[in-house]
């Protein structure tokens, strides 16, 4: 684009979308323009770009043969040609085609010194000398790597790119016994990693680039939970965004979830009532007995719910359903301690969450919330699921498969958020 003084190179990443639509976004180097939506409609050969947030529009022919878009930029009544080139983007499993990002990527290990473990993860951190407001991402149940990989899908690493670009640093990490990171998940209670969560805060509040008092927690499921916790201790985090959080207790959640699993595979509801039953006979045994004893119960009523299995077999299954983190959980209430909090927390689930249904989970904890803290924010995001993405319809088709990706209203509505917290705490 021809501007005063010289020209300006501009990049429009265009995505066709499952449902036929496109997904746009606009990066002008120059200008640390990064990611700015960009609307796309396509007639014949015409081609008409909307960029709402710079007040701009891109009237375009396309030419089949050359592969390029030629027209014209108009910006606040001023108008300028623009020939834009088609390059394909990189395939998203193809080797060594990731792009350089427009921020500083740093790999850190930093000391849970109460646990005696270390803690490998990744800081990304915005371009500029800052300082910078910060987050930290907790995952949620279970073992996972730092980008909270699920198949395709990584959750964390995907949210971690989309502030970054956007201004705030991020710092995600590998759970215990996962990657660069010491320890054991299984043995890593719900209390206890309120450890972890507050070690990378401190190794964050040590980094001259991070704005000591504008640094928050962002959980996910049981990571929410997590950062619930941390908001209550000493040296809390600035904000808490809670990400499909839960509401009820441990137990109940790993029934409700259960159901649910059966239902989407539409078994017959009487088969769902009683696998419901004896699997809260087994929790209650696994909650009240000590751990031998509950091994060898735990085993028995697996081999009575499944007679091919073998006694080693269920030995072993039984010894997974008795770790440290698992007996905990049962009797987790992630109500008891949030008259702790006293920070900003936004509250965030789709409607389409099967895994942590809004009615039963945020619902609970937004009231639990909002009578002892007004600082509390609650958002619902409607075709959303358990992993804040939009529906189908709506993901990235690429080589003529629908991949999943992060509802971006889900990310904006974040960004948009604790970038509010920033400048209404920012001294002006």
């Amino acid at each position: 684009m021809t501007v005063l003084g010289g020209q300006l190179d501009l990049t429009i990443s265009v995505v066709l979308l499952a449902d036929g639509k496109y997904f746009a976004a606009l990066d002008v180097p120059a200008q640390k323009v990064s990611r700015m939506p960009t609307e796309v409609t396509v007639r014949g050969d015409s081609v008409l770009l909307w960029m709402p947030a710079a007040g701009s529009h891109y009237a375009a022919h396309f030419d089949a043969a050359k592969h390029e878009l030629s027209g014209i930029w108009t910006q606040a009544g001023v108008k300028s040609p623009v020939l834009l080139r088609y390059s394909p983007m990189p395939a998203a499993s193809g080797p060594g085609t990731r792009l350089a990002p427009p921020y500083r990527e740093e790999e850190v290990v930093f000391n849970n010194p109460t646990s005696r473990l270390n803690l490998g993860g990744t800081l990304t951190v915005p371009a500029g000398p800052g300082p910078f407001p910060a987050v930290v991402l907790v995952s949620d149940l279970g073992a996972q790597d730092r980008d909270g990989t699920v198949g395709d899908f990584h959750l964390m690493g995907s949210l971690a790119d989309y502030l970054t670009r956007r201004g705030i640093a991020v710092l995600r990490y590998d759970d215990r016994g996962v990657g660069q990171s010491g320890g054991s998940t299984a043995s890593a209670t719900t209390a206890v990693l309120v450890s972890d969560v507050q070690a990378a805060l401190n190794f964050l509040r040590a980094r001259l680039e991070i704005n000591i008092g504008h640094i928050g927690v962002i959980g996910h499921g049981e990571g929410a939970n997590v950062a619930l916790l941390a908001a209550g201790q000493p040296l809390p985090p600035a904000f808490v965004v809670s990400l499909a959080g839960y509401g009820l207790t441990g137990e109940q959640t790993l029934l409700q979830q259960q159901v649910a699993q059966q239902r989407a595979r539409k078994e017959d509801p009487v088969v769902v009532q009683a696998a419901y039953e004896r699997q809260r006979t087994m929790y209650d045994i696994i909650r009240q007995t000590n751990p031998p004893q509950a091994q060898a119960i735990v085993s028995n009523m697996l081999r009575q719910d499944q007679p091919g299995l073998d006694p080693q077999a269920a030995q072993a299954a039984a010894i997974q359903l008795l770790t440290p983190w698992r007996r905990y959980f049962l009797t987790f209430d992630p109500l008891a301690d949030l008259d702790q909090v006293r920070c900003p927390v936004l509250l965030l689930s789709g409607t389409e969450d099967t895994e942590a249904p809004i009615d039963l989970h945020q619902t609970a904890l937004e009231k639990e919330l909002r009578s002892v803290n007004h600082s509390t924010t609650a958002r619902r995001l409607p075709g959303v699921n358990h992993l804040l993405q939009p529906p189908k319809t709506e993901w990235t088709l690429m080589n003529g498969e629908m991949k999943p990706l992060i509802s971006p209203v889900a990310q904006e509505t974040i960004r948009e958020w604790i970038t509010g917290l920033w400048v209404k705490n920012t001294p002006r």
